[in-house]
């Protein structure tokens, strides 16, 4: 099923022909640094095992195709509201999740990471309500943070120790693609934050 389509992208949902080539990417190294570490690698069944049960949750797992040819990966989902407490946001709010990977390295620094992920974040607060969208990179991914802020996102938060990543804990920023209105809250030090 299509989500999304312009002259250029479209997103679909994942099916489990989609798997071969999650494998394939998932066991690039290029890939791997940003996406879930070398030290982790996918086999078919890992994918299997992961991806598939993503199906049947209220993940919303997505292939992403640039002029006809599968590039990537995209997914997001409804934040719980203890995640949403825990990071200084209102629990009433409709808050979404986003990840995302262009798998295909020849794709990377053409501006598509910067595409999709407006056009998805757009999808998801016209079709599913969402006052704000989140996402958590790595504070030393500043190609991919650039890319968020370029589609609208914003640094809100830090969040240290994050993600267990290559065998160490990394620090991450939370940015946020904000709503009409943004609420003001305090971080554990003190200062002001916007999410």
């Amino acid at each position: 099923m299509v989500l999304l389509e312009d002259d250029r992208l479209m997103v679909r949902r994942l099916s489990p022909a989609d798997y071969p080539v999650l494998a394939r990417w998932l066991n690039d190294p290029r890939v791997l640094k940003f996406y879930e570490g070398r030290d982790n690698p996918y086999d078919l069944a890992k994918v299997e095992q992961v991806f598939g049960s993503k199906t049947n949750r209220s993940v919303t797992a997505c292939i992403v195709s640039y002029k006809g040819r599968d590039i990537g990966y995209v997914q997001f989902y409804p934040v719980p509201e203890p995640v949403k407490v825990g990071l200084g946001m209102n629990p009433r709010l409709i808050v979404y999740g986003m990840d995302q990977f262009i798998g295909e390295p020849d794709y990377w620094n053409r501006g598509i990471g910067t595409a999709l992920v407006k056009s998805v974040a757009d999808y998801v607060r016209t079709n599913l309500g969402a006052d704000k969208i989140v996402m958590d990179p790595q504070a030393w991914n500043t190609r991919a943070i650039r890319c968020y802020e370029k589609a609208g996102f914003r640094k809100a938060k830090w969040l240290p120790k994050h993600e267990w990543h290559e065998g160490e804990w990394r620090d991450c920023w939370l940015v946020v693609c904000p709503g009409e209105e943004d609420e003001i809250v305090y971080r554990g030090d003190g200062t002001k934050s916007t999410v």
